[in-house]
Protein backbone atom coordinates (compact mmCIF):
# COMPACT_ATOMS: atom_id res chain seq x y z
CA UNK A 1 0.00 0.00 0.00
CA UNK A 2 2.95 2.35 0.71
CA UNK A 3 4.71 1.57 -2.40
CA UNK A 4 1.27 2.13 -4.24
CA UNK A 5 1.09 5.75 -2.56
CA UNK A 6 4.51 6.64 -3.76
CA UNK A 7 3.61 5.77 -6.66
CA UNK A 8 0.88 8.26 -7.06
CA UNK A 9 2.69 10.95 -5.16
CA UNK A 10 4.49 10.64 -8.39
CA UNK A 11 1.84 10.50 -10.90
CA UNK A 12 -0.05 12.91 -9.57
CA UNK A 13 1.72 15.62 -10.64
CA UNK A 14 2.50 15.48 -14.23
CA UNK A 15 -1.02 14.35 -13.93
CA UNK A 16 -2.74 17.23 -13.45
CA UNK A 17 -0.66 19.56 -15.22
CA UNK A 18 -2.04 17.62 -18.23
CA UNK A 19 -5.57 17.41 -16.78
CA UNK A 20 -5.66 20.98 -16.61
CA UNK A 21 -3.12 22.11 -19.74
CA UNK A 22 -4.37 19.42 -21.97
CA UNK A 23 -7.08 17.37 -21.14
CA UNK A 24 -10.08 20.56 -20.13
CA UNK A 25 -8.95 22.93 -22.99
CA UNK A 26 -9.22 20.04 -25.47
CA UNK A 27 -12.46 19.50 -24.08
CA UNK A 28 -13.56 23.02 -24.30
CA UNK A 29 -12.29 22.72 -28.46
CA UNK A 30 -14.17 19.77 -29.01
CA UNK A 31 -17.34 21.64 -27.32
CA UNK A 32 -16.71 24.72 -29.50
CA UNK A 33 -16.26 22.69 -32.64
CA UNK A 34 -20.18 21.38 -32.15
CA UNK A 35 -21.42 24.52 -32.26
CA UNK A 36 -22.25 26.90 -35.05
CA UNK A 37 -20.39 30.23 -35.99
CA UNK A 38 -22.67 33.60 -35.19
CA UNK A 39 -22.02 36.79 -35.01
CA UNK A 40 -21.79 37.39 -31.49
CA UNK A 41 -19.35 37.32 -28.35
CA UNK A 42 -18.39 34.93 -27.99
CA UNK A 43 -18.90 34.08 -31.53
CA UNK A 44 -20.50 30.42 -31.62
CA UNK A 45 -23.80 28.96 -30.32
CA UNK A 46 -24.25 27.67 -26.49
CA UNK A 47 -24.20 23.67 -27.10
CA UNK A 48 -26.52 23.04 -23.81
CA UNK A 49 -29.71 24.85 -23.68
CA UNK A 50 -33.07 24.74 -22.14
CA UNK A 51 -35.79 24.67 -23.69
CA UNK A 52 -39.41 26.44 -23.40
CA UNK A 53 -40.79 22.96 -21.40
CA UNK A 54 -37.77 23.70 -19.20
CA UNK A 55 -35.85 20.15 -20.25
CA UNK A 56 -32.29 20.39 -21.02
CA UNK A 57 -31.27 20.43 -24.92
CA UNK A 58 -28.63 19.68 -26.78
CA UNK A 59 -27.73 21.28 -30.12
CA UNK A 60 -24.69 19.61 -31.57
CA UNK A 61 -23.80 19.56 -34.70
CA UNK A 62 -20.60 17.80 -37.18
CA UNK A 63 -21.19 20.45 -39.75
CA UNK A 64 -17.97 21.60 -39.06
CA UNK A 65 -16.27 18.11 -39.41
CA UNK A 66 -18.04 17.99 -42.53
CA UNK A 67 -17.27 20.96 -43.71
CA UNK A 68 -13.34 20.38 -43.58
CA UNK A 69 -13.44 17.44 -45.25
CA UNK A 70 -14.92 18.93 -48.35
CA UNK A 71 -13.16 22.10 -48.46
CA UNK A 72 -10.27 21.80 -50.43
CA UNK A 73 -8.06 24.13 -48.59
CA UNK A 74 -7.96 22.21 -45.45
CA UNK A 75 -7.59 18.92 -47.18
CA UNK A 76 -3.95 20.82 -48.85
CA UNK A 77 -3.30 22.27 -45.41
CA UNK A 78 -2.94 18.88 -44.16
CA UNK A 79 -1.42 17.47 -46.36
CA UNK A 80 1.27 20.07 -47.23
CA UNK A 81 1.58 20.16 -43.29
CA UNK A 82 2.04 16.57 -43.02
CA UNK A 83 4.91 16.45 -46.21
CA UNK A 84 6.94 19.60 -44.76
CA UNK A 85 6.99 18.04 -41.13
CA UNK A 86 7.88 14.41 -42.99
CA UNK A 87 10.56 15.34 -45.21
CA UNK A 88 11.93 18.33 -42.98
CA UNK A 89 12.44 15.15 -40.01
CA UNK A 90 14.02 13.19 -42.93
CA UNK A 91 16.58 16.36 -43.59
CA UNK A 92 17.09 16.99 -39.68
CA UNK A 93 18.06 12.94 -39.08
CA UNK A 94 20.31 12.86 -41.95
CA UNK A 95 22.20 15.89 -41.01
CA UNK A 96 21.88 15.59 -37.42
CA UNK A 97 23.03 11.37 -36.80
CA UNK A 98 26.31 12.20 -38.18
CA UNK A 99 26.40 15.45 -35.64
CA UNK A 100 25.17 12.99 -32.80
CA UNK A 101 28.23 10.39 -33.49
CA UNK A 102 31.02 12.50 -34.01
CA UNK A 103 29.77 14.01 -30.59
CA UNK A 104 29.29 10.82 -28.89
CA UNK A 105 32.89 9.68 -30.55
CA UNK A 106 34.45 12.84 -29.47
CA UNK A 107 36.92 13.12 -26.10
CA UNK A 108 34.97 14.37 -23.13
CA UNK A 109 36.53 18.37 -23.29
CA UNK A 110 35.44 17.98 -27.10
CA UNK A 111 32.20 16.61 -26.45
CA UNK A 112 31.43 19.31 -23.58
CA UNK A 113 32.14 22.44 -26.11
CA UNK A 114 30.08 20.89 -29.56
CA UNK A 115 27.18 20.26 -26.90
CA UNK A 116 27.40 23.78 -25.79
CA UNK A 117 27.57 24.98 -29.39
CA UNK A 118 24.42 22.95 -29.91
CA UNK A 119 22.75 24.30 -27.00
CA UNK A 120 23.47 27.31 -27.61
CA UNK A 121 20.65 29.16 -30.15
CA UNK A 122 18.28 27.82 -26.84
CA UNK A 123 19.67 30.93 -25.36
CA UNK A 124 18.15 33.42 -27.54
CA UNK A 125 14.37 34.37 -28.91
CA UNK A 126 12.62 31.47 -30.96
CA UNK A 127 11.41 34.59 -33.22
CA UNK A 128 14.76 36.31 -33.11
CA UNK A 129 16.11 33.38 -34.75
CA UNK A 130 13.80 33.39 -37.61
CA UNK A 131 13.95 37.09 -38.02
CA UNK A 132 18.28 36.88 -38.13
CA UNK A 133 17.59 33.48 -40.53
CA UNK A 134 15.29 35.85 -43.16
CA UNK A 135 18.20 38.31 -43.29
CA UNK A 136 20.47 35.72 -43.98
CA UNK A 137 18.24 34.55 -46.61
CA UNK A 138 16.53 37.44 -47.96
CA UNK A 139 16.89 39.13 -51.33
CA UNK A 140 19.72 41.36 -49.92
CA UNK A 141 20.80 39.03 -47.51
CA UNK A 142 23.87 37.74 -46.20
CA UNK A 143 23.74 34.33 -47.76
CA UNK A 144 23.31 36.55 -51.47
CA UNK A 145 25.55 38.93 -50.77
CA UNK A 146 28.51 36.18 -50.14
CA UNK A 147 27.28 34.18 -52.97
CA UNK A 148 27.45 37.07 -55.61
CA UNK A 149 30.78 38.65 -53.54
CA UNK A 150 32.77 35.03 -54.61
CA UNK A 151 31.18 34.77 -57.96
CA UNK A 152 29.40 32.11 -57.81
CA UNK A 153 26.03 33.54 -58.84
CA UNK A 154 24.85 36.52 -60.56
CA UNK A 155 21.41 37.49 -59.87
CA UNK A 156 20.60 36.92 -56.01
CA UNK A 157 18.77 33.50 -55.61
CA UNK A 158 14.92 33.72 -54.87
CA UNK A 159 14.54 31.93 -51.22
CA UNK A 160 12.47 33.95 -49.23
CA UNK A 161 8.50 33.58 -49.53
CA UNK A 162 9.51 30.02 -50.87
CA UNK A 163 8.77 26.03 -49.30
CA UNK A 164 12.52 26.03 -49.45
CA UNK A 165 12.96 28.82 -46.84
CA UNK A 166 10.18 26.79 -44.48
CA UNK A 167 12.02 24.27 -44.84
CA UNK A 168 15.38 25.39 -44.09
CA UNK A 169 13.90 27.33 -40.96
CA UNK A 170 12.27 23.86 -39.71
CA UNK A 171 15.24 22.44 -39.83
CA UNK A 172 17.38 25.27 -38.44
CA UNK A 173 15.27 25.91 -35.99
CA UNK A 174 14.24 22.19 -34.75
CA UNK A 175 17.81 20.43 -35.27
CA UNK A 176 19.18 20.47 -31.96
CA UNK A 177 15.80 18.70 -31.20
CA UNK A 178 16.97 15.75 -33.23
CA UNK A 179 20.47 15.77 -31.97
CA UNK A 180 20.46 15.44 -28.81
CA UNK A 181 18.12 12.43 -27.97
CA UNK A 182 20.69 10.85 -30.71
CA UNK A 183 23.71 11.93 -28.97
CA UNK A 184 21.84 10.07 -25.21
CA UNK A 185 21.41 6.98 -27.36
CA UNK A 186 24.88 6.79 -29.39
CA UNK A 187 26.90 7.68 -25.99
CA UNK A 188 25.95 4.79 -24.11
CA UNK A 189 26.70 2.57 -26.75
CA UNK A 190 28.79 -0.29 -25.77
CA UNK A 191 32.28 0.02 -27.95
CA UNK A 192 33.60 -3.28 -27.10
CA UNK A 193 30.27 -4.68 -29.53
CA UNK A 194 31.76 -2.74 -32.62
CA UNK A 195 35.60 -3.84 -31.54
CA UNK A 196 34.21 -7.57 -31.53
CA UNK A 197 32.96 -7.03 -35.11
CA UNK A 198 36.01 -5.84 -36.06
CA UNK A 199 37.76 -8.91 -35.07
CA UNK A 200 35.21 -11.22 -36.17
CA UNK A 201 36.37 -9.43 -39.89
CA UNK A 202 33.13 -7.48 -40.18
CA UNK A 203 33.52 -4.41 -42.22
CA UNK A 204 32.71 -0.26 -40.45
CA UNK A 205 29.91 -0.19 -42.53
CA UNK A 206 28.00 -3.55 -42.26
CA UNK A 207 28.71 -2.96 -38.05
CA UNK A 208 27.02 0.18 -38.12
CA UNK A 209 24.08 -1.56 -40.41
CA UNK A 210 23.82 -4.69 -37.48
CA UNK A 211 25.30 -2.66 -34.28
CA UNK A 212 25.43 1.14 -34.37
CA UNK A 213 22.06 1.62 -35.91
CA UNK A 214 19.70 -1.18 -34.32
CA UNK A 215 20.42 0.25 -30.87
CA UNK A 216 19.91 4.11 -31.63
CA UNK A 217 16.80 2.98 -32.66
CA UNK A 218 15.18 4.43 -29.69
CA UNK A 219 17.35 7.89 -30.34
CA UNK A 220 15.92 7.95 -33.73
CA UNK A 221 12.33 7.72 -33.02
CA UNK A 222 12.28 10.04 -29.65
CA UNK A 223 14.22 12.58 -32.58
CA UNK A 224 11.52 12.18 -35.04
CA UNK A 225 9.02 12.93 -32.29
CA UNK A 226 10.43 15.52 -31.38
CA UNK A 227 10.78 17.54 -34.97
CA UNK A 228 8.10 16.23 -36.47
CA UNK A 229 5.15 17.13 -33.91
CA UNK A 230 5.76 20.92 -33.32
CA UNK A 231 6.75 21.03 -37.11
CA UNK A 232 3.80 19.86 -38.27
CA UNK A 233 2.17 22.35 -36.18
CA UNK A 234 4.42 25.55 -37.29
CA UNK A 235 2.97 28.87 -37.59
CA UNK A 236 5.74 31.29 -36.98
CA UNK A 237 8.19 30.02 -39.65
CA UNK A 238 5.70 29.58 -42.58
CA UNK A 239 4.33 33.19 -41.61
CA UNK A 240 7.65 34.72 -42.08
CA UNK A 241 9.73 32.60 -44.59
CA UNK A 242 6.95 30.89 -46.54
CA UNK A 243 4.66 32.25 -49.48
CA UNK A 244 1.13 32.09 -50.09
CA UNK A 245 1.75 28.70 -51.18
CA UNK A 246 3.05 27.52 -47.54
CA UNK A 247 -0.19 26.95 -46.14
CA UNK A 248 0.37 24.97 -43.20
CA UNK A 249 -2.22 23.96 -40.06
CA UNK A 250 -1.22 26.60 -37.69
CA UNK A 251 -1.44 29.17 -39.78
CA UNK A 252 -4.99 27.43 -41.00
CA UNK A 253 -5.83 27.65 -37.62
CA UNK A 254 -4.96 31.40 -36.73
CA UNK A 255 -6.85 32.60 -39.76
CA UNK A 256 -9.83 30.96 -38.84
CA UNK A 257 -9.69 32.25 -35.11
CA UNK A 258 -8.37 35.75 -35.46
CA UNK A 259 -8.98 37.10 -39.01
CA UNK A 260 -12.30 35.24 -39.58
CA UNK A 261 -13.30 34.70 -36.52
CA UNK A 262 -14.75 31.43 -36.90
CA UNK A 263 -14.29 29.30 -33.79
CA UNK A 264 -16.10 26.04 -34.29
CA UNK A 265 -14.35 25.64 -37.56
CA UNK A 266 -11.01 26.45 -35.94
CA UNK A 267 -11.60 24.02 -33.18
CA UNK A 268 -12.43 21.59 -35.35
CA UNK A 269 -9.24 21.54 -37.20
CA UNK A 270 -7.46 21.41 -34.43
CA UNK A 271 -9.27 18.72 -32.80
CA UNK A 272 -8.62 16.22 -36.25
CA UNK A 273 -4.93 17.66 -35.97
CA UNK A 274 -4.64 16.48 -32.17
CA UNK A 275 -6.34 13.03 -33.17
CA UNK A 276 -4.21 12.82 -36.46
CA UNK A 277 -0.79 13.53 -34.48
CA UNK A 278 -1.88 11.69 -30.81
CA UNK A 279 -3.54 8.27 -32.76
CA UNK A 280 0.09 7.29 -34.36
CA UNK A 281 1.96 8.30 -31.43
CA UNK A 282 -0.41 6.27 -29.07
CA UNK A 283 -0.46 3.44 -31.05
CA UNK A 284 3.24 3.21 -31.13
CA UNK A 285 3.58 3.40 -27.60
CA UNK A 286 0.96 0.59 -26.97
CA UNK A 287 3.07 -1.81 -29.16
CA UNK A 288 6.46 -0.79 -27.95
CA UNK A 289 5.46 -1.41 -24.28
CA UNK A 290 3.84 -4.70 -25.52
CA UNK A 291 7.33 -6.12 -26.77
CA UNK A 292 8.84 -4.49 -23.81
CA UNK A 293 6.61 -7.25 -21.97
CA UNK A 294 7.38 -9.90 -23.68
Amino acid sequence: MRQGSARWLLILPPLVFLTVFFLIPFAFAFKISLADSIIAIPPFTSLFSTGPDGHLAITATLENYRYLVTDDVYILSYVFSLRTAFFATLICLLIGYPMAYAIARARRFTQNVLLLLIILPFWTSFLLRVYALEGIISEHGLLNKLLLGLGVIHTPLAIMNTSLAVYIGIVYSYLPFMILPLYATLEKLDMTLLEAAADLGTRPWRAFVDITLPLSLPGIIAGCMLVFIPAIGEFVIPALLGGPDSLMIGRVLWDEFFDNHNWPVASAVATIFLVLLAGPIALYQHYQMKDQAQ
